[in-house]
Formats: C-alpha cells, structure tokens, sequence
C-alpha cells in the first residue's frame, strides 16, 4: 500500500553514514510511494533539510561529524519543525527521552525490520497531514482552559499572561489535553494521539513529558494536570481553588467594609454620647 493522499507524494530525507542502511531505508520507501532524498552526515543533513524542506526526516543518530540529536537540536533552533524519526544502534531510555525531548517524533533501535520502519513513517506522515488539515480548517484555533491560552495555528501558549515556550512534543501533548479538557486520557490514548503509535513498553514517555509541562506551568498558578492513579491524566482548573479565591476575596472586601461600618459605628456612638452629656440650660 503506498503512502501518498490526495496525489501528494511525501517528500523524505533519510540520513544515515552507513551507504547498506542509507540504501535500504530508501529502497523500502521508494517502494511504499515516497520521494527519497538521502544524506551521508549531520551538516549536508541540514544543508538538505533547508533546502528540500521535507515532510519527514528519518535521521540517523550516531555520525562522524555531527550527531542525530544536533542536527535535530540545529534544526529546531532554526524554526523547522520537520518530524524526525531518529534511527540509531542506541536503545536506552535516557537516548530515547532525549531525542523526543529535542522535537523528535519516534526512535526506532537497529536491528530494525523494515516493515516496523515503514508503518511509523506512515504514522507520523498521517499525523502531521491531520495537524495540518485541522489548522487550516479552523479560523479560531486557540484552545483554553482557566488563565490557560494555547493557539495551535500560532504555536503559542500563554498562562496568566505570560508567554510559556514548549518543545514540540510538550505543545501537542498540551493540545491534546486541551482538546479533551475534563476527560480522563489513558496513557495508550496519549501515546496514539501526540506520538502516533503503540509506544509498547515505554508508557514512562508520557509520564516524562507531564513533568515537563508541569514544571512550566504550575509555577504561573495552581495545577492544570492531574493525574488518575492507575489511568491516566486530566486537564482541568481547580474548581476549588478557584471558590477558594472568590471566598478570600469576598472575605477581605466584607472585612474591609465592615472595618469601615466599625468605625462609624464607633463614631456615631461617641457623638451620641457626647450629646447627652452637653449642657441643656445656662450655668
């Protein structure tokens, strides 16, 4: 089955220093409907990825003169947000949560089966086509819970205010829990939804990147994302602390007015009291 929708042919970089894996990814995506262009290292990576501007990278961690995880880190500073999927003989956690951390989209170890590879670049490419059908779509394309404001056509988040800057992957985690605010996402919903795929076994990626958007947005107020023990996570504002605030700011406003009825009161009674101790006659 070939990848292209609509007659569009999905434009793909593979790049990788070894010419066997190079040639093999490009081969087998060739044959499943891509246009393939391919690079030998890190800087003609970037030089391509400018130039061509891809739909997808698939993007070789380990090379002589630039690694996966720079080019990526190069890219992004540079304001393309490409997908990658990074390919490499690592198979670490820490590996893993780096490159996703860095705006990447999926990892896959070597040994890999080509069929493996070849079914997630299907899944990003579907991913990142549904993003963009639905940005140009809509006209009001900003998402908002409480003081929390995120603009998927922009690529904005703003919380009280204040802007928040998020990596790729923490904006389309965020979206999604906007976009379902109130509900209860399993972590194999949010792993579908932001990465696309059954991230089998490594459910501790979504785990990961909640901690991450809360150490960025619990400072700015009280906490969006809460977790169900056991299920999954919820976005929500706290209804209770927000009564809470109202209730104080009611307290204080009546304690301030009251304060003022006081003294009056005090006031009133002073005259009052210094009236009938007044004279009525001449001395």
């Amino acid at each position: 089955m070939v990848m292209t929708e609509n007659e569009r042919i999905p434009q793909v970089l593979v790049v990788d220093d070894e010419p066997n894996i190079r040639e093999l990814v490009q081969v087998a995506l060739k044959f499943h409907g891509c246009a393939v262009s391919t690079a030998t290292g890190g800087m003609d990576a970037i030089r391509q990825a400018e130039a061509l501007r891809p739909d997808l990278i698939v993007l070789d961690v380990v090379m002589p003169d630039l690694d996966g995880f720079e080019v990526c880190r190069r890219l992004r500073a540079m304001g393309n947000e490409v997908p990658v999927i990074f390919l490499t003989a690592r198979d670490t956690s820490s590996d893993t949560v780096t490159g996703l951390a860095l705006g990447g989209d999926d990892y896959v170890t070597k040994p890999f089966s080509v069929e493996a590879l070849v079914a997630r670049v299907r899944a990003v490419l579907r991913r990142a086509a549904r993003s963009g059908a639905s940005g140009d779509a809509q006209a009001d394309t900003t998402l908002r819970v409480g003081d929390l404001e995120l603009d998927e056509s922009r690529w904005t988040v703003r919380r009280a205010g204040a802007p928040v800057e998020l990596s790729p992957t923490e904006f389309r985690l965020l979206a999604c829990l906007l976009r379902h605010r109130g509900r209860v996402l399993t972590r194999a919903q949010l792993l579908e939804s932001v990465w696309g795929w059954d991230y089998a076994g490594q459910s501790q990626i979504v785990e990961t990147y909640v901690s991450y958007l809360r150490r960025k947005l619990d400072p700015l107020g009280p906490p969006l994302i809460h977790t169900q023990r056991g299920v999954g996570y919820t976005l929500r504002a706290d209804e209770n602390h927000q009564a809470g605030q109202r209730a104080g700011a009611g307290a204080a406003a009546a304690g301030h007015s009251g304060g003022e009825a006081g003294q009056c009161d005090q006031t009133d009674l002073g005259q009052r009291a210094g009236e009938s101790h007044r004279p009525t006659g001449p001395a």
